[in-house]
């Protein structure tokens, strides 16, 4: 499973990124990198992404660990497939563990990418955040544009019970007859 090694480099990448943030910067502290549009400001997130608290620490750690294994059981189970899906599911369980090494280890998620103008700014977020969103716009992309190749393939069926000689359904004769 060398699409693994997507996951490997998210996860070093996000840990890298964050312990270069950790330990060059104090906490709060922020630095413009693109004017006042793109900062590197340090914070410590203990809710999940975007800054939501709907339970404590343990619950996120807990989450995020089921989280990691049914990805890698899904990736698993996707070995053979396209490589869209599986790069998708690789930087969703790159980012899950990226931040999941961060609630083990300090409780929080060390964010410190922050995007905006003056007072409105979009929640700050770290490479994992980074990784999962990718992640997921590409299988709702795959999910949404997807071709239906597969919705009728009979091909393996026995001659007997192949779909055009199954006789037509009531639902469908209703339909047939609103016409």
């Amino acid at each position: 499973m060398r699409i693994l090694f997507v996951t490997l480099i998210v996860v070093i990448l996000d840990q890298l990124t964050k312990q270069l943030v950790k330990a060059h910067f104090h906490l709060t502290e922020s630095i413009m990198i693109i004017g006042d549009f793109f900062r590197f400001t340090y914070i410590e997130n203990p809710g999940m992404a975007f800054g939501l608290r709907i339970a404590g620490p343990l619950f996120f750690t807990v989450f995020s660990a089921i989280a990691c294994v049914v990805i890698f059981y899904f990736l698993y189970r996707l070995r053979a497939e396209p490589l869209l899906p599986r790069l998708a599911l690789a930087l969703v369980l790159g980012g899950a563990i990226g931040n999941l090494i961060d609630r083990a280890l300090y409780g929080k998620v060390i964010d410190f990418l922050d995007f905006g103008f003056g007072m409105t700014r979009w929640p700050i977020f770290n490479i994992a955040d980074v990784a999962v969103s990718i992640g997921m716009v590409l299988l709702i992309a795959i999910v949404l544009f997807e071709k239906d190749e597969e919705r009728v393939d009979d091909s393996r069926l026995p001659e007997k019970v192949k779909s055009r000689d199954l006789p037509e359904s009531e639902e469908r004769d209703i339909w047939d007859d609103l016409e």
